[in-house]
């Protein structure tokens, strides 16, 4: 560097400047640029909007805006007339997720009142993607209707759909019919078992594609009070085992078994993640604000002061410790999605 370059670089350094601001300052520009394209839906629009309150582990930066649709026509406008450049990422009530602390570059889609209809038809169920996976349970089971499985899975069944959510050895691959919604240009799609490609704990649904509604077929019919009781012995257990009133986003790792538990008395539980967390000696274990449950190790807690980097850095030393143990490498079953924060 010769002496003009190095009186600059001392100058540049004095006055802090900081190479990768001034590349933000130009994509938050460039940005800005595009938010003056968007189109100007029916329903609300809200630019740089927190998702940490929007997630149940509360953590998590801004998203460069929230769609929430006013109905299907407004959604399917919106996608239409949004540039293509602009990446989508739609969402449920954040069950499931970690938005890192940089936020997220990309405007979300949040369905809310409109898609959460639940009606029965025979032994199918005719759901908007953003209903409850515990209120399409109870509703069920009001009919007669044995979707009992669904009482404790967190989030929406749009949710659900997308991981081929499960518990007591039932999937929403056991029981789907079909979806329909609206790909990145706003055109109609529809989706059955086959195409959707489930496997454990995964689908092959775009992530680009926001579904609005799913049918499902009963997994059987038994007596309302029967099913009420069911659903109220598999809470009862859950609260027994599970941190149900800390900050969590459900398990944390698939389980390398490749199946969820069964709830049964005979169920195998040496390769379900949990029991390898725990063999492993990461039960309890804290970094930062994050901890894995002492009471279900597979459980990642925000006990009140976690960021988004606490919690999947925590993650990631657990991976790293089961691995260590076992010789097995846990997936990570919550998503994790936008950019970290700079220091």
């Amino acid at each position: 560097m010769d002496h003009f370059g190095g009186q600059m670089y001392s100058a540049i350094c004095r006055k802090g400047f900081d190479l990768a601001a001034m590349i933000r300052s130009k994509q938050n520009r460039h940005f800005e640029a595009q938010m003056m394209t968007l189109p100007k839906p029916r329903g609300r629009l809200t630019l740089d909007r927190s998702l940490a309150d929007l997630t149940w582990l509360r953590v998590g930066g801004a998203a460069d805006a929230v769609f929430q649709p006013a109905d299907r026509q407004d959604l399917a406008e919106f996608l239409a007339q949004l540039p293509q450049e602009i990446a989508i990422f739609p969402i449920g009530v954040g069950s499931n997720l970690i938005v890192r602390d940089g936020g997220l570059r990309a405007v979300v889609i949040r369905l809310g009142r409109g898609f959460n209809a639940i009606e029965m038809d025979g032994d199918r169920i005719h759901c908007g993607a953003a209903a409850l996976d515990s209120h399409v349970a109870r509703k069920a089971a009001e009919a007669g209707l044995d979707l009992t499985f669904l009482r404790t899975i967190p989030g929406t069944l749009g949710g659900a759909l997308k991981m081929n959510a499960g518990c007591y050895g039932s999937y929403i691959a056991d029981a789907f019919i079909g979806a329909s919604g609206y790909d990145r240009a706003g055109r109609a799609v529809s989706y059955d078992a086959k195409t959707l490609g489930f496997s454990y704990r995964s689908s092959d649904l775009p992530q680009d594609v926001v579904i609005t509604d799913i049918t499902l077929r009963a997994l059987g019919r038994d007596e309302p009070e029967r099913l009420h009781q069911k659903m109220a012995a598999q809470l009862a257990k859950r609260d027994e085992t599970q941190p149900t009133k800390d900050r969590t986003a459900g398990s944390t790792f698939r389980n390398p078994a490749g199946f969820s538990s069964t709830g049964q008395a005979d169920d195998i539980h040496d390769l379900k993640a949990w029991s390898l967390i725990d063999a492993a000696g990461c039960r309890g274990l804290e970094l930062g604000g994050a901890q894995m449950s002492p009471k279900h190790p597979n459980f990642l807690i925000n006990t009140g002061r976690a960021t988004a980097k606490d919690l999947e850095a925590l993650g990631e030393l657990v991976r790293k410790k089961v691995y260590d143990k076992s010789g097995l490498t846990l997936e990570w079953e919550v998503m994790r999605v936008g950019d970290p924060k700079d220091d």
